[in-house]
């Protein structure tokens, strides 16, 4: 099992590292829902350690995001303030661990992957 997981960890670090800017930005998107699904669950289960975990994970994938933003185009002025407005629901939803605001905000991130899914579509990405 453990010769498995170390064989996939390396294989997920190949390609981030060989990954376009692109498409590390969909690995990211996919990581937030992914930690985001994870605190969900664990919201439903009662797991509030899982859950603070997870939402904490989504907080350092939007803060990454928002930190690499090029604000020299005005596109990423909607991107932060998209990120921060995200950012400080993750916040609420961990403080309260409110499982409807989880729920909003991986709606969020599904449709902004579904987004910059399809800018790479148009642009000849992936």
């Amino acid at each position: 099992m453990a010769l498995a997981a170390n064989a996939y960890a390396q294989y997920a670090n190949t390609k981030a590292n060989t990954a376009k800017p692109a498409e590390l930005t969909l690995m990211l998107y996919d990581g937030a829902i992914k930690f985001c699904n994870i605190a969900e669950t664990a919201l439903e289960n009662k797991n509030i350690q899982a859950a603070n975990d997870n939402i904490i994970k989504v907080e350092r994938i939007i803060e990454y995001l928002r930190a690499t933003l090029d604000m020299k185009y005005e596109v990423a002025k909607d991107f932060d303030r998209m990120y921060s407005y995200i950012d400080s629901r993750l916040l609420e939803a961990n403080l309260k661990k409110d499982i409807e605001i989880v729920r909003e905000i991986n709606g969020h991130l599904h449709a902004i992957r579904d987004t910059w899914v399809e800018v790479m579509r148009r642009n000849g990405v992936k």
